[in-house]
C-alpha cells in the first residue's frame, strides 16, 4: 500500500484521516486547512493522481517518476519541489545506505514520496502533532520538520564513518593487505555522503530567502537557521573525512613503497653476503688446489723426472706447496676476498 498516512490539519490539529487519496481531495475542499499525504514507493498512476489534483508541474512529476535525482530545491509558481538524500548507517554491514525523498510543498498541501526506509517520517508527524503551535504554521512547518529529521539522521552516519576511519588507521600500521580496498570503498561512501549533504546548505539558504519574501513566521526562521547550523557541521565533517581518507591513502602508498624498499635492500644484502661467501670459498679452494697440484705432479712416478733423485727434492716440494698457499692467501687477502 503506497499511502502510508494522510491527514487534514486545521490550526495545528488533525481533523480528518481520509482512507483514500480521493477522500483526501474531497475532504480538503471542505476544510480550511492543509493536507499532508505520505506515500511510500507509489506507482506511477498514484503519483499522477496526486499531481493532477494539486496541479503539480510536469517537470517535477517527471523527476519524481524517474527517481535517482540529486539533492535539489526548485520552485514552480507557489509550489516547492525538494529532493533529499537521507542516509542511514548499517552496523551489521559497516556501510552507508542512501535513500531518496521527494517533497512537494504548496499553500495547502504537503506530499512526501519516500523511496527508502529512511527518514522516519512517522516520528516527524508524531512530533508535529504533539506541538500544535508549531504545526499551526502550516506546510512550511512540515517542511522544516522533515529537513530537521533528515539532518538528525545523518548523525549516526557521521559516527559510523568516523569509526570506520579509526579502524582504517589501525589497519594501516598493522600491515593489513586489505586496507587499500577498504579505503577506496569508504572513499566512495564519503563522496556519496558529500553529494547528499553539500547541496543542503544552498537549499536551506534559498528557503530562508523565500521565508523572508513570503513573510513566514519568525519562529520558523529561527528553526530553519538551527537546521542550517547543523547542516554546516555535517558538511564540514564530510569534508574532513574525505581529507583523512586521502591522507590515509597517501600514508598507505608510502608504507607500501617503504616495505618494497626494505625488501629490495634485504635481498641486496642477502645477495652481497652470498657473494662474499662465494669469494671466500673460491679463495680457499684455490689455496688448497696449489699444493694438490704440486703433489699430483710429483706423484706421477715417471722414471725420467727432474729432482726425483735429488737429495732436497722432498723439502723443495713441501716448501713450494707452502709458498704457493701463502702467496695465494696474501693475494686474496689484499683483494678482500678473505
Amino acid at each position: 500500500m503506497a499511502l502510508i498516512d494522510d491527514a487534514i490539519y486545521v490550526d495545528g490539529r488533525r481533523v480528518a484521516t481520509p482512507e483514500t487519496l480521493q477522500d483526501v481531495f474531497e475532504v480538503l475542499k471542505e476544510k480550511d486547512g492543509f493536507a499532508w499525504i505520505g506515500l511510500y514507493r507509489p506507482t506511477d498512476d498514484e503519483i499522477r493522481s496526486v499531481a493532477d489534483e494539486f496541479t503539480l508541474h510536469h517537470l517535477a512529476i517527471e523527476d519524481a517518476l524517474k527517481g535517482h535525482q540529486r539533492a535539489k530545491i526548485e520552485r514552480y509558481s507557489d509550489t516547492l519541489f525538494l529532493v533529499l538524500r537521507p542516509a542511514r548507517y548499517l552496523d551489521s554491514e559497516e556501510r552507508v545506505e542512501f535513500g531518496e525523498l521527494h517533497v512537494f510543498v504548496g499553500p495547502d498541501f504537503v506530499v512526501t514520496i519516500r523511496h527508502a526506509e529512511s527518514p522516519d517520517l512517522a516520528s516527524v508527524r508524531h512530533r508535529l502533532e504533539s506541538t500544535p503551535k508549531l504545526l499551526a504554521f502550516g506546510p512550511q512547518a512540515v517542511l522544516y520538520a522533515i529537513l530537521d529529521q533528515v539532518i538528525d539522521e545523518y548523525a549516526p552516519v557521521v559516527a559510523g564513518l568516523e569509526n570506520d576511519i579509526d579502524e582504517i588507521e589501525d589497519q594501516l600500521f598493522d600491515g593489513d593487505q586489505a586496507v587499500s580496498r577498504r579505503i577506496y570503498a569508504l572513499s566512495r561512501e564519503v563522496i556519496e555522503f558529500q553529494r547528499a549533504t553539500q547541496p543542503l546548505i544552498g537549499m536551506l539558504e534559498s528557503l530562508q530567502e523565500g521565508f523572508e519574501k513570503h513573510n513566514v513566521d519568525v519562529e520558523l526562521h529561527r528553526h530553519l537557521r538551527d537546521v542550517l547550523d547543523h547542516t554546516i557541521r555535517v558538511v564540514e565533517r564530510g569534508d574532513a573525512f574525505r581529507q583523512l581518507l586521502q591522507n590515509a591513502l597517501t600514508v598507505h602508498s608510502t608504507l607500501v613503497a617503504q616495505r618494497q624498499n626494505d625488501e629490495t635492500r634485504r635481498l641486496s644484502e642477502t645477495g652481497l653476503a652470498q657473494s662474499e661467501e662465494v669469494k671466500k670459498i673460491s679463495s680457499w679452494a684455490a689455496i688448497l688446489f696449489a699444493p694438490t697440484l704440486v703433489g699430483t705432479i710429483y706423484g706421477m712416478n715417471f722414471t725420467h723426472m727432474p729432482e726425483l733423485k735429488w737429495q732436497f727434492g722432498y723439502p723443495f716440494a713441501i716448501t713450494l706447496m707452502v709458498a704457493m698457499g701463502f702467496g695465494l692467501y696474501a693475494v686474496f687477502k689484499r683483494k678482500d676476498w678473505l
